[in-house]
């Protein structure tokens, strides 16, 4: 039986929108949930990067477009984004850490969209997710990207975990599969 929930799919099929709905009906139904979500940042009409808000309102950097100048200090970098690591960390890390303590409320639901290339630089992240997926009071709503190219240890962790409902996004199916979500997160919460 399922615990976690996981869509998967391209870079901009709908997978964000799909989570920020279900959050939406789950909320409207009384159940505890918190987490983030990632944002696309524009600038005259030109994508800049990506912030990671929270559910609760909060804030911050995940990545900006960089310059091509070489800094002194170790940068993380993706393609022409260089991630905040510190940003993303003050922000994410203290939501999981509280997702996890015992609400005595039934499982909570922990949004994490999305457990990508630029959240894996940071290892307190990928350890605070793998708590989150052993630990017996929390689902996990979140997204992963589909495999390409070198494999990610902690995404194909996921993707092969037997307690882990994966949901592929696509253009087609996108605008049907809110239903199935929202009904698979509540009865991994059962």
């Amino acid at each position: 039986m399922a615990k976690h929930v996981f869509l998967t799919g391209p870079p901009g099929v709908g997978k964000t929108t799909l989570i920020q709905k279900a959050t939406r009906a789950l909320k409207s139904s009384g159940i505890p949930i918190d987490g983030f979500y990632t944002e696309e940042v524009r600038e005259d009409g030109r994508r800049t990067g990506f912030d990671v808000v929270t559910l609760s309102g909060g804030r911050g950097t995940l990545s900006k477009v960089g310059s091509d100048s070489t800094i002194a200090r170790r940068e993380y970098r993706v393609g022409q984004y260089v991630v905040d690591l510190v940003s993303f960390e003050q922000l994410v890390l203290p939501v999981l850490r509280n997702v996890n303590l015992d609400s005595g409320t039934g499982k909570k639901v922990c949004v994490i969209d999305e457990i990508g290339k630029m959240e894996l630089f940071s290892q307190s992240f990928i350890q605070a997710v793998r708590q989150t997926l052993v630990g017996s009071g929390t689902v996990i709503l979140g997204t992963i990207p589909i495999p390409k190219g070198k494999p990610l240890g902690l995404v194909e962790e996921i993707r092969s975990r037997k307690d882990v409902k994966v949901f592929s996004v696509t253009k087609e199916n996108r605008d049907c599969l809110l239903e199935d979500i929202v009904t698979t997160v509540q009865n991994c919460r059962k």
